[in-house]
């Protein structure tokens, strides 16, 4: 794929056959897929063959490299961009003759789609050496680089939900980093508010995206888009937000396992918010209180 489109893109042969909107527009159609292909051609494949004799050590490897398996999560952060501007021009005859002189049985994308597919494979395939490696030396060693690599894979998947939030105003990096991210039913009963507000909450909840950042909680309208694929992504309005330095929790809703409330200054204003299940609650609590403490 790098050599036989990316490097196409820049050979003046080819030129004529790239429409102008297209030029330059490398870097977003292939990410850094360069830098995942020479990390693993250049440093973890030849790791991984020192340990050809010895699987079950192969836990280490990863370990030892685990920071540069964030590069994956710049893929993803892009691949959004890098789908639409594939939307428009898949029928070029750029592409198409690349994929003739390849000989691919495949278009340009589903090669596209590998990286993404290959960090969700790694955690499949240490799953599996787990299993069969349960009092061996280096078990240890495996049980944490998985630990690792579905920490990476959240961090994808949570920001690949925070890309799409839509109309908040500041910068989202500034609110530290994001920890959970989740749908839920939010009641709200604020003290201010007319006594008929205060009814009319107590029945109906509103639906809310949550985001939990170091600094801040977000609270988010999800919009489904229409489309196919990759276009059905949803997108996030941003409603309000919630500093934590004057956030309270209280873990336990009376009735209801699934509910625990968030309030703000002093209780002035209170959000009741009920989880999909008892285990996800338990999970944005301890977050939560981590936070906090």
């Amino acid at each position: 794929v790098l050599q036989g489109y990316a490097a196409e893109m820049e050979n003046p042969l080819m030129a004529h056959l790239i429409s102008p909107e297209l030029q330059n527009k490398k870097d977003i159609l292939f990410g850094n897929m360069e830098e995942i292909y020479h990390f693993h051609n250049r440093i973890f494949l030849r790791e991984l063959e020192n340990y050809v004799e010895y699987p079950e050590l192969v836990g280490r490897c990863f370990l030892d490299q685990m920071e540069d398996f964030q590069i994956y999560e710049k893929y993803c952060q892009n691949k959004p961009r890098s789908e639409s501007l594939w939307r428009q021009f898949s029928d070029s005859v750029f592409f198409q003759e690349c994929q003739r002189k390849l000989d691919h049985k495949l278009s340009l994308d589903s090669y596209l789609l590998k990286p993404v597919q290959r960090i969700t494979k790694y955690q499949l395939l240490l799953k599996e050496m787990l299993k069969y490696s349960k009092n061996c030396e280096g078990a240890e060693d495996l049980q944490e680089a998985l630990a690792s690599i579905l920490g990476i894979l959240k961090a994808v998947n949570d920001s690949m939900h925070q890309i799409a939030i839509t109309g908040y105003d500041g910068n989202l990096n500034e609110l530290g980093k994001l920890l959970m991210q989740g749908s839920f039913n939010v009641w709200t009963d604020h003290k201010k508010g007319h006594s008929k507000v205060k009814d009319l909450a107590r029945f109906k909840p509103m639906q809310r995206h949550l985001f939990l950042h170091e600094k801040a909680v977000l609270f988010c309208k999800k919009r489904e888009e229409n489309g196919e694929g990759y276009e059905k992504a949803p997108s996030y309005s941003y409603k309000h937000s919630l500093n934590m330095a004057a956030v309270g929790i209280t873990e336990n809703v009376k009735g209801d396992a699934k509910k625990f409330e968030i309030w703000y200054n002093a209780r002035e204003e209170v959000y009741i918010i009920q989880a999909p299940t008892p285990e996800v609650k338990a999970t944005w609590v301890n977050e939560i209180r981590k936070v906090l403490t």
